[in-house]
C-alpha cells in the first residue's frame, strides 16, 4: 500500500487533481470532507468547538462554518486553537480509511494544510499542485468568494514554495486540461511503480 499526500494551496485545483487520480484507480478522500465529517453535531468535535469558541458560531442548532471561519482567519490565535482540536480528529478519521483498504491500494489524502499540520503524518509520497497566484485567485472570485476572503485565505496559509521544498513530485496547473490530465498520469505511473517496489 502506498499513501500519498496530495496538497496545493487554495484554488491550485488539489480536487481536480484528485479526481483524475480517483478516476486512475487510487483511492481518494479529502481532509477537507473528515474535517466537516469530525464537527458534525453530536461529535466530540462539535462539542469542543462550542466549549472553545461559544455559541456564536452556531445556527439553527448547527456549526455555523462560515461564522467559524469568518471567526478563525481573522486570528492566527484562534485558527491555532481550532487546527488543535480539528487536526488530531481527522488524523484517527484517515486512520480508519487506511485500514479499510485493500494491501495494494493507493491511498491519495487530499490535504491542503499539510506544510501547517507539522507532517503529523506517515506519507510514502508527497505531490504539491502549483499555479500561479493570478489564477488562482481568478478561479477563487469564480466561486463566489471576494477579494478580502481570499487575501486572508491566501495569506493563512504556507506558499507554493514552502510546499514544493517537502515535496516529491510537482504538478503545475495553470496550463490547459490536457496538459494537468498528462502531467497527473506521469506520476499516477511513478506511483504505481513506487508501490509495487514497496511490497
Amino acid at each position: 500500500m502506498l499513501i500519498v499526500a496530495l496538497t496545493g494551496g487554495i484554488g491550485s485545483g488539489k480536487s481536480t487533481v484528485g479526481q483524475i487520480f480517483g478516476d486512475l484507480g487510487a483511492i481518494v478522500t479529502d481532509s477537507d470532507q473528515l474535517a466537516r465529517d469530525v464537527v458534525e453535531r453530536g461529535t466530540t468535535g462539535f462539542d469542543q468547538i462550542i466549549a472553545a469558541f461559544g455559541d456564536e458560531v452556531l445556527k439553527n442548532g448547527d456549526l455555523n462554518r462560515a461564522a467559524l471561519a469568518d471567526l478563525v482567519f481573522k486570528d492566527p490565535a484562534k485558527r491555532k486553537q481550532l487546527e488543535q482540536i480539528t487536526h488530531p480528529l481527522i488524523r484517527k478519521a484517515f486512520a480508519k480509511i487506511v485500514e479499510s483498504a485493500k494491501g495494494d491500494s493507493i491511498v491519495v489524502n487530499q490535504i491542503p494544510l499539510l506544510v501547517e499540520s507539522n507532517h503529523n503524518y506517515k506519507f510514502d509520497h508527497v505531490i504539491t499542485v502549483s499555479a500561479s497566484e493570478a489564477v488562482r485567485i481568478e478561479r477563487l472570485l469564480k466561486r463566489g468568494m471576494n477579494l478580502t476572503q481570499i487575501q486572508q485565505r491566501l495569506q493563512a496559509q504556507s506558499n507554493d514554495a514552502q510546499r514544493e521544498k517537502i515535496s516529491d513530485s510537482i504538478i503545475r496547473n495553470d496550463n490547459s486540461q490536457a496538459d494537468l490530465l498528462s502531467d497527473v498520469e506521469k506520476v499516477w505511473e511513478l506511483l504505481q511503480v513506487k508501490n509495487k517496489n514497496k511490497s
